[in-house]
């Protein structure tokens, strides 16, 4: 299972896992590649209702668990209330569940902390926003715990503000909090509240996402980490990723090809040393994925891009 960062509740995550972002019409192509991850030794898979993936997770798992190869037990699988869900995440997660096959999820998460209507458009429109209200979503959460469909509650985008908040009202605290996270994109401030909060922080597009609308080449041809990555005879994405578990973070790295998923897991057997961590340290930070299409100044809870923030941008 390679390295494992213990939750506040107790339960172990594997701190590299696979994420399954894609969208549905790829359903053979996300199957196969967790059936490679299984065999490569993954136990840690990220899916969400929003991408369109639980199907094939689930059709994977369940086909891994028939043959004997792997127990349901021995895997951690997280998925996320989408913004559309708010309302009820109780119903949003049994449906989660029928696509993933599995009667409980071990971590669920609050996508986003945006709340949009049934029927939206993305990006969406003025009319498409609500008003947020977190913590009539987070008590949803809490009963989702409660109904044992989850074995952990969380968030992925939110602050170190806004997670304050959450905690001044919270009954189960968060356990984690997915964000963009790489050596071009650190989060410090946030890593370290979330460490003293006994909170979780893991990283989705954790290589900055190359090859998608969204994401960037900006990690994978950085200079600085090339170079390291020549040093120690790996490849660029092997030391983003090891630097992410020397953080104390948990990665996520989509692929869907067998020969990077494998050398995505081969982060395990060696170390990066104090004086390449000094380097990266020392990169111009940028965050790739800003949100600006969740901000305006009518409808939007977030009138700029450092409200949606909280300046942490």
């Amino acid at each position: 299972m390679g390295y494992v960062a213990e939750l506040n509740t107790g339960n172990k995550m594997p701190v590299i896992g696979l994420g399954t972002g894609a969208p549905a019409y790829q359903y053979e192509e996300i199957k196969a590649a967790v059936g490679v991850a299984l065999q490569v030794g993954y136990r840690h898979f990220d899916t969400a209702s929003y991408y369109g993936s639980e199907g094939a997770l689930g059709a994977s798992l369940t086909e891994a668990f028939q043959r004997g190869d792997v127990k349901r037990e021995e895997v951690f699988v997280t998925t996320k209330l989408w913004d559309d869900e708010h309302d009820d995440p109780p119903a949003a997660i049994t449906k989660s569940l029928k696509h993933l096959q599995l009667e409980y999820v071990d971590l669920y998460l609050i996508h986003w902390p945006l709340r949009l209507r049934k029927g939206y458009t993305l990006p969406p429109k003025e009319e498409d926003f609500l008003p947020l209200a977190i913590k009539s979503t987070w008590q949803g959460m809490e009963k989702c715990f409660e109904l044992g469909l989850t074995k952990a509650i969380g968030l992925s985008n939110f602050s170190c503000k806004k997670i304050e908040d959450l905690l001044n009202y919270c009954k189960i605290p968060p356990a984690a909090n997915q964000v963009e996270l790489h050596p071009m994109w650190q989060q410090k401030k946030l890593r370290d509240y979330c460490r003293k909060m006994k909170i979780q922080v893991c990283a989705w597009s954790p290589l900055g996402a190359p090859k998608t609308p969204w994401g960037s080449n900006v990690v994978m041809d950085n200079p600085v980490i090339k170079e390291i990555a020549q040093k120690h005879g790996k490849s660029t994405a092997q030391v983003v990723l090891r630097w992410g578990i020397d953080k104390g973070v948990c990665a996520l790295p989509k692929s869907f090809n067998k020969g990077r998923i494998t050398e995505n897991f081969q982060v395990f057997d060696w170390c990066l040393t104090a004086e390449d961590h000094e380097k990266m340290s020392k990169l111009e930070q940028r965050k790739i994925l800003r949100g600006e299409d969740l901000v305006n100044s009518t409808t939007s809870p977030y009138r700029t891009i450092e409200e949606l923030w909280d300046g942490e941008i």
